[in-house]
């Protein structure tokens, strides 16, 4: 599950600036209140992702009842599926999530993003410009799902998808520092690849 383009994150970013812009007027809290008042439980709220703005640092939650409400991270929220951690950018426009807020700074804030259910199609798409890599792995983080390979002059982040095959995810737990290998993946943007298979 991967954001698939960056004009489709871009897309989403001009979608929550223009909620940011409404929420100003309007006040979030009000809004976010009255939505989560209706559909939270406890301190929880769930809905489907509209858009991640890395730049605002703000997730985009569109409710049952088609209001979108902005709820901020930072680098501790997690995001979790199946029991394991994936970066904030994993998360992809139509994924079925339940995130676990509180108030903060007249807006609201999120340290778990639970995934309840990935888009449909998430792990493949014809537009995907999937490209073969090859390179030589630095650094593994088994927890975050994330590896850097050092390809030519250029190190390269890559993500694991939320449901890889059996057979890449033995591959990626088996990775050591030093080790070359080649990948097949989709770009994010100029640093950052989400893994398709290793060849």
């Amino acid at each position: 599950m991967t954001i698939r383009s960056i004009a489709r994150r871009g897309a989403a970013a001009v979608t929550l600036l223009m909620l940011g812009a409404c929420s100003q007027t309007a006040g979030l809290g009000n809004v976010l209140g009255s939505v989560l008042g209706q559909q939270q439980q406890g301190n929880q709220v769930s809905g489907r992702i509209a858009g991640v703005d890395t730049r605002s640092q703000q997730i985009g939650l569109q409710q049952s009842n088609g209001q979108t409400v902005a709820i901020m991270y930072d680098n501790q929220t997690q995001v979790v599926y199946q029991n394991k951690s994936y970066p904030i950018t994993s998360l992809e426009r139509g994924d079925q999530v339940t995130a676990r807020v509180q108030n903060a700074n007249n807006g609201y804030y999120t340290d778990l993003v639970q995934v309840d259910q990935p888009v449909q199609g998430s792990t493949s798409s014809s537009n995907e410009n999937v490209q073969a890599i090859q390179g030589v792995v630095r650094q593994v983080d088994v927890q975050n799902g994330l590896f850097t390979m050092d390809v030519n002059q250029t190190r390269l982040t890559v993500a694991m998808p939320y449901s890889p095959s059996r057979t890449d995810l033995n591959r990626f737990q088996n990775l050591r520092s030093g080790d070359t290998v080649r990948i097949a993946g989709v770009f994010l943007n100029n640093s950052r690849v989400e893994l398709r298979q290793f060849y």
